[in-house]
Order: structure tokens, then C-alpha cells, then sequence
């Protein structure tokens, strides 16, 4: 018989919500034969969102680059020799053709089965730099450019998010706020680090705003328990709460940054999840400064690509901090780190140049490319519409700010006494299918009840389960 043994407690003491207890007894249900509505992650692919087929084609070829050649010899037949019943839009454009041979030809021999630059592919992430600049500068001619080498390619931007924290987690009483609610990947991240979360509140009623007073307070709470603050997490629009920042409260956080020697790590990966208003980066608004360290994430999951199981993204760095003790900088750790896993899967960093260089207006692709985006985004924007208005039916729910992101983060202000916000998200699974996940899992005022839930099925089926969801909530509160 084994013994048991010792393990690392950090990890031991995880936790994960968005894949914890109320997901598995969904899988568990669903093995039993009950349909389940899994709104418990942003995985749009897994709830029916097409994947944009510019990206897929190009992506094929590169992965089978005889498809090339055999592409252009079946379309030379077809020239030659028409046959009815086959039109010239059943091939593949000779743009696709053209930029699937462009990339093969920038990539390191072997394509996509060599491993590339631990940084990822130099040429990819000279097209994060000129997104960047295009998404930032375009109005902004005083700002500052982006730098290639300062640009990490990670398998999603939750590793970029790993690599960040692990360096800045150097002694058990450093500290990194984060927003409450938080995705959980940064509670995780800093538990297994052996750090210390430091909890800041947005104010919900005000539609998750903040300012420097709230922060201040925090760093001073945390500061008094002998907490020694690194950074501070930013996620715009949020997550869960689906909140999209102003300029106003980015600069505020900013300044903060600024006045107390904080790195920002910039979680941005909704940027285009924004359905009203307007996106503002934080390298757009930090400008010039050179005081303020910036980390900003970005990855192919989210936005209208939702290439989540392509695990795909970048980490863009800003005024890189020297090592203390060393003659190196940030960047030559993050680099040293990238160079311990090689590199990330190139068909994320592929995807991520196709995120980055779409098509361009006037082309072939174009037109298909630009349809299909609006359709997701509009469709993303027309459910959470429809969730919401579903809220209004249900009585003591109420749900504050913008619509962002995939989420929407209701509060539940009746619940019968002595049952949590995870009874209740647990009793919404085994009565309709209905899988989301309780608000405590991504932290929450004490006192308060909530639950997160991603506006990604299809309309025709929150049409079907949102009455039930009605009804079930009307009788579940009394």
C-alpha cells in the first residue's frame, strides 16, 4: 500500500470555480441523459459560434501546405475545362492561397511542427506591434509606438497572466490586488505562487466604478497586515462582471500605479466585447509615462474569434522594471521563462497573426470576414438583451452596468434564509439544465449573492430555458 505523501500546499488550497463543483455535477448529469445549457465559461465554439472561416482556411493550408499546390491545380482544371455544377466560389481565394504561403514562407523550417522563437514567431509579432499601434495611435500621434521585442506569443493569455505573477511573487507577504468579483485565474495564480490577493471593490450600484479612494483604502489594509503590494490586476471590460472601464477610472489607476511603484497587469482580452461606448487600452492611456510598469494580455478565445481550444495570445510589456541585483530586466526573465516550455503551439500564434492582420478592406475575403463579425457581435449583444430583460421577471434580481464582455453577474437579493448563492445555482442545474456558477466562486461583497452567466447559447434555446429559469426562481426565493 502507498504512503501518502507531501504536496504543494499552494496548489492543494486552489481553486477554480469556473471548473468546480456545480460544472461536474453537470457533467455528471449530462452523462445520465439530461440536456445541459453550459453557461458556466466563455467557450463560444462549445455553444454553437462558427468559427470564422477566413481563419480556418488559412489555418488548414498552413498546417497542410500540399493543399496549396493541389488547390491550384484543381482550379486550373476547372478553368480549363468548366464543369456545370462547379462555381469559381467553390475554391478557395487566391488571397487565402497568398497569405497561407506568406506565412509558410516566414516561418522557421518545418513549419508549423518546428518549435519557434521562445518569444514566438518575430514576423507575428511584428503584426501584434502593428495592431497595436493602429488600435492605439490612430488618434493618438504622441503615443508611443510598440515594441516587437517586448511582445510575448502565449498559449492564451492566461499564460502571459502565469509568467507576470510568478515573477512578481517573490516572498510570501507580496501582494497583488485584484478586482472583487475576479476572474479566477488570478486568486489561483497568486495562491500557487505563494503570494498574497489583496481585494479591491468596485462599487456595483454605480455599474462597478471605482476610485483612488477605494484603491487607497485597500493598499492601506493591506499595507497595515505587513502585505508588501507588487501590482495591481485590471480586467476591461470585466470579467465577471462584464463592466466596461472609462478613460477616467484607467487613468485613476494609472496615477495610483504611479504614486505607489505598482505594475499593472492589463487584462484585455473583451476588447472587442464591448457593445456600447468605447475600448480604451491601457497603453493608450499610460501614453509617455516611463513610471508605471504595464503587462496587457490579449488572446484568440474571446472577442467574436473564440478560438479557445487553439490556445492563443500575447503579453505586451511596457516600461520593463530592472531585476534587483541583476544587470537584467523583466523582459529577460519572461523570455528566460517562455524558454523553459520552448515556445507556445504555433497554430495559436498562427491564429493570433489572423486576430491581428485580418483581411483587408476591398479584398475577396473582406466582405465574408466582416459579415460574420458583425453577426456574432450582434448576436452576442441581442441574448445578453435577452437574459437581461429575463431578469426583470425575477424577483430581488438586479444587475448593474454596461453590458461587456460574454457575462452578465446578477445580484440575488431574496434568497431563502440559510441557503447561498451556490445552492442556489446548484438547484438552477438540477431543475433546468441551467449550468452557471455562483457568485461567492469569484469573491463578492459579504453580504451580498450573485451568479455569473455567459450570454453564449444559441437564441432559440434561451428562448426555451429562460421561462423555466423564471419560474424556477419565482418559486425557488417564495
Amino acid at each position: 500500500m502507498l504512503s501518502p505523501i507531501e504536496v504543494n500546499n499552494n496548489i492543494l488550497e486552489m481553486e477554480y470555480a469556473v471548473r468546480g463543483p456545480i460544472p461536474k455535477r453537470a457533467a455528471e448529469l449530462e452523462s445520465q441523459g439530461m440536456k445541459i445549457i453550459h453557461c458556466h465559461i466563455g467557450n463560444p465554439q462549445a455553444l454553437g459560434q462558427s468559427p470564422l472561416a477566413y481563419n480556418r482556411q488559412v489555418l488548414s493550408l498552413v498546417e497542410d501546405p500540399s493543399k496549396i499546390a493541389r488547390e491550384k491545380a484543381l482550379k486550373n482544371v476547372f478553368e480549363e475545362t468548366p464543369v456545370t455544377d462547379i462555381k469559381e466560389s467553390d475554391f478557395l481565394s487566391e488571397e487565402i492561397l497568398v497569405v497561407s504561403e506568406t506565412i509558410l514562407s516566414k516561418m522557421k523550417a518545418g513549419g508549423t511542427g518546428a518549435y519557434t522563437e521562445s518569444k514566438g514567431e518575430r514576423f507575428i509579432r511584428e503584426a501584434v506591434a502593428s495592431f497595436i499601434d493602429k488600435r492605439d495611435l490612430t488618434d493618438n500621434p504622441n503615443g508611443v509606438a510598440s515594441d516587437p521585442e517586448k511582445i510575448f506569443l502565449t498559449s492564451g493569455a492566461s499564460q502571459g497572466v502565469k509568467f507576470v505573477i510568478d515573477l512578481l511573487i517573490a516572498h510570501g507577504n507580496d501582494g497583488i490586488m485584484v478586482p472583487i468579483p475576479q476572474y479566477p485565474l488570478y486568486s489561483a495564480t497568486i495562491k500557487k505562487a505563494g503570494g498574497r490577493q489583496v481585494n479591491y471593490y468596485p462599487d456595483e450600484e454605480s455599474g462597478w466604478t471605482f476610485d483612488q479612494a477605494l484603491l487607497e483604502e485597500s493598499l492601506a489594509k493591506a499595507r497595515s497586515e505587513g502585505v508588501n503590494v507588487k501590482g495591481i490586476v485590471v480586467i476591461n471590460p470585466g470579467n465577471p462582471t462584464g463592466a466596461v472601464l472609462g478613460e477616467e477610472s484607467i487613468q485613476t489607476v494609472i496615477e495610483f500605479a504611479k504614486e505607489h511603484h505598482l505594475a499593472i497587469l492589463a487584462d484585455e482580452v473583451y476588447q472587442e466585447n464591448v457593445y456600447a461606448g468605447k475600448f480604451v487600452s491601457f497603453a493608450k492611456a499610460l501614453g509617455a509615462e516611463t513610471a508605471v510598469p504595464l503587462f496587457s494580455f490579449h488572446s484568440i478565445s474571446k472577442g467574436f474569434f473564440g478560438e479557445c481550444g487553439h490556445r492563443g495570445g500575447y503579453l505586451e510589456v511596457r516600461n520593463p522594471p530592472n531585476i534587483q541585483g541583476s544587470n537584467l530586466d523583466f523582459v529577460d526573465l519572461l523570455t528566460k521563462q517562455a524558454s523553459v516550455s520552448l515556445c507556445s503551439n504555433t497554430a495559436g500564434q498562427i491564429l493570433t497573426y489572423l486576430m491581428v492582420s485580418p483581411p483587408k478592406e476591398g479584398t475577396a475575403s473582406y466582405q465574408l470576414y466582416s459579415q460574420e463579425k458583425s453577426r456574432i457581435l450582434n448576436d452576442l449583444k441581442e441574448k445578453a438583451t435577452m437574459i437581461r430583460n429575463a431578469f426583470t421577471h425575477m424577483n430581488g434580481v438586479e444587475c448593474f452596468g454596461e453590458t461587456g464582455a460574454m457575462y452578465l453577474f446578477p445580484r440575488l437579493n431574496k434568497l431563502p434564509e440559510g441557503k447561498t448563492d451556490y445552492d442556489y445555482c446548484m438547484a438552477l442545474l438540477e431543475k433546468t439544465g441551467l449550468c452557471t456558477v455562483n457568485g461567492s466562486g469569484f469573491g463578492q461583497k459579504e453580504g451580498t449573492s450573485h451568479l455569473r452567466i455567459a450570454f453564449l447559447p444559441p437564441q432559440k434555446l434561451l428562448a426555451q430555458v429562460l421561462p423555466k429559469w423564471i419560474k424556477f426562481h419565482n418559486e425557488y426565493v417564495g
